[in-house]
């Protein structure tokens, strides 16, 4: 089994459209209430869909895996996005920056190396 998208809610497509663009994804699907982009790296997408009834509500976390995590940060903050939390190492051994898309969906940006699939308490 492989993985190939996850996909979260919004209230406005184009807004989310522009924000996952900057954050350097690229958009291979648009229609009026659902957007798809491909991960500049690997195969899997990530994709965005209206939600119904315009309220979203979410407690999912989107991990994007980003080799040269604090230089696409700063990159980022350049830019204009900003972050609830700067790229700091974490006790599971990741490296990670938090970010909120338009609609409060969280974002985490990560480095993980080796750590990602075999940490050190992994069990076999």
């Amino acid at each position: 089994m492989n993985l190939n998208q996850v996909t979260v809610a919004c209230s406005d497509v184009a807004r989310s459209v522009a924000f996952y663009k900057r954050l350097g994804l690229q958009q291979i699907v648009d229609s009026p209430h659902y957007a798809r982009f491909a991960c500049p790296v690997g195969g899997a997408t990530f994709s965005v869909h209206l939600a119904p009834d315009g309220v979203v509500s979410s407690t999912t976390v989107v991990y994007f895996e980003v080799e040269e995590l604090d230089v696409v940060v700063g990159e980022l903050q350049s830019a204009g996005v900003a972050f609830d939390q700067l790229p700091q190492d974490e006790r599971w051994l990741w490296r990670e920056a938090r970010l909120r898309d338009p609609d409060g969906n969280q974002i985490c940006l990560y480095w993980a190396g080796e750590n990602r699939l075999n940490p050190p308490w992994r069990i076999d």
